[in-house]
């Protein structure tokens, strides 16, 4: 008579459902949000979040975003703050400075940014590795 498959499920994911904002949006302003974030339209902004952050192939934001992870197909300009894994698709377009602990880059995308790779919180550097700080890269 009652069934488990009748009862609305837990959320499993501690920020809940991941929020969108979708092509041919643009919006200005600030976003704090514990959830994961996909931008497919146009923010100019900052986005802090303790998800991950997607930027479609068509996205762009131009302000400081902190997250945990970030893969970027669009997009970005100002300051990333990524505590783990940023990975960079063929299509992205990066400018500005960029601090993380974990860096994927896919042949093709534009790199123009100063960047700091360190460990787990993507500030710290033990190795004392810093990269040229000549603001352009290409991975092809």
């Amino acid at each position: 008579m009652f069934s488990d498959r009748q009862k609305p499920k837990a959320m499993n994911e501690i920020g809940g459902q991941p929020n969108r904002i979708e092509k041919n949006t643009k919006i200005k302003g600030d976003i704090i949000s514990e959830a994961d974030f996909r931008i497919d339209g146009k923010l100019d902004g900052n986005v802090k979040t303790s998800g991950k952050v997607v930027i479609g192939k068509d996205g762009y934001i131009h302000g400081k975003v902190e997250c945990v992870n970030a893969d970027i197909e669009g997009s970005f300009n100002g300051e990333l703050l990524v505590s783990d894994l940023l990975s960079l698709k063929a299509s992205a377009v990066i400018e500005g400075t960029v601090s993380v602990s974990k860096l994927a880059v896919e042949p093709g995308a534009t790199f123009n940014a100063s960047c700091n790779m360190g460990g787990k919180k993507g500030g710290s550097n033990p190795a004392g590795f810093k990269a040229p700080n000549n603001g352009a890269a290409k991975a092809s």
